[in-house]
């Protein structure tokens, strides 16, 4: 059965204040923004660090802080939305960078907020499929560089940063699931880039940034988010995710230690925990110095508390994630 053993992760060296953004757009009312999302700082990738650099440096601290060493592993699974090239899949390209054996296997998978949770799922029927022993989850992202520097809406929330999980055979005993899932891809327009993929590739248009009606400036290659129907679309599925998993697992509310939600914004997980009924002591929050780092905002939580001291061995964890897509899901874990 599947085991998550440790959870490591790594952030970019250059850190963007709340302060820095304000002395750079003084209309975009910094406090406002920080009493809303929770969110001071964000660390920024460099113009030559790209997520396979940050996901790299994500398992090297994963080996040099567990029992884990690159020569275990069997199988490299790198969620990511922003890889290193179009083509060849950046987890190949790890496996020779971190030294691990050529007869792991190596893919990446795209996929955002949710990613994590997906990522678990695909570790564990590898495992308990008998096809590996020993996976490296890897969640990478440098959203930033999708970003334009004038748009208020993206620019405050996103964040860039790697996490690296070691999930290994555990035993007999079932220490991963189960999982509930969800998709509406009608919601793919509200959180996209639209332009430099095969279906509207690169052109002098696409690159042209212009201002829309709230101010907010971006062009057909930047990430565009309505925050909105993001918000709406959070409140209407999570809740019902949290039921069907309970419903899954035969558990009741009060049998789950601590809930991990997608680390958005402050805001919304504040909605999410008064609708679902959850005590406000059982919520991870993990937002204040990294902002929403997409597919690694979960395992960055799961490791600041843990380091914090917040989980006791055994404690029976719920992580949900939730996003571009629209996708979603969620599962219970066990803390090692």
């Amino acid at each position: 059965m599947a085991e998550l053993a440790a959870v490591a992760y790594h952030l970019p060296e250059r850190v963007v204040t709340n302060d820095d953004l304000a002395g750079a757009h003084p209309e975009w009312r910094m406090a406002e923004v920080q009493a809303k999302t929770g969110i001071v700082q964000r660390h920024v990738a460099a113009p030559d660090e790209t997520s396979g650099d940050l996901a790299v440096a994500a398992a090297r601290e994963l080996f040099a802080t567990s029992a884990c060493r690159p020569e275990s592993i069997d199988f490299i699974l790198l969620c990511t939305q922003t890889p290193d090239y179009l083509l060849p899949t950046t987890a190949c390209v790890l496996q020779q960078t971190l030294g691990i054996p050529t007869a792991a296997g190596a893919l990446d998978f795209n996929l955002g907020c949710s990613g994590y949770v997906y990522g678990l799922s695909l570790a564990k029927g590898l495992i308990e499929s008998g096809q590996a022993r020993s996976v490296l989850l890897l969640t990478a992202e440098t959203y930033t560089k999708l970003i334009h520097p004038d748009d208020r809406a993206a620019r405050v929330l996103f964040g860039d940063g790697a996490s690296a999980t070691w999930v290994k055979d555990g035993g007999d005993k079932s220490h991963i699931g189960p999982f509930v899932f969800g998709t509406d891809g009608a919601g793919a327009r509200h959180l996209l880039v639209p332009a430099g993929g095969m279906r509207e590739p690169r052109t002098a248009d696409t690159s042209r940034a212009e201002a829309d009606s709230k101010g907010n400036v971006r062009s057909r290659e930047n990430l565009f988010m309505n925050g909105a129907e993001v918000f709406a679309f959070t409140l209407r599925v999570v809740p019902n995710t949290v039921a069907r998993l309970l419903d899954a697992a035969h558990l009741h509310l009060d049998d789950v230690d601590y809930f991990v939600f997608h680390q958005a914004n402050a805001q919304m997980i504040e909605h999410l925990r008064q609708r679902i009924g959850v005590r406000q002591e059982k919520v991870v929050l993990a937002m204040r110095r990294y902002g929403n780092t997409v597919s690694s905002t979960i395992p960055i939580a799961l490791r600041d508390a843990s380091l914090a001291g917040a989980f006791q061995s055994g404690a029976r964890i719920m992580l949900v994630g939730f996003g571009v897509g629209f996708s979603w899901g969620a599962t219970l874990i066990r803390w090692p």
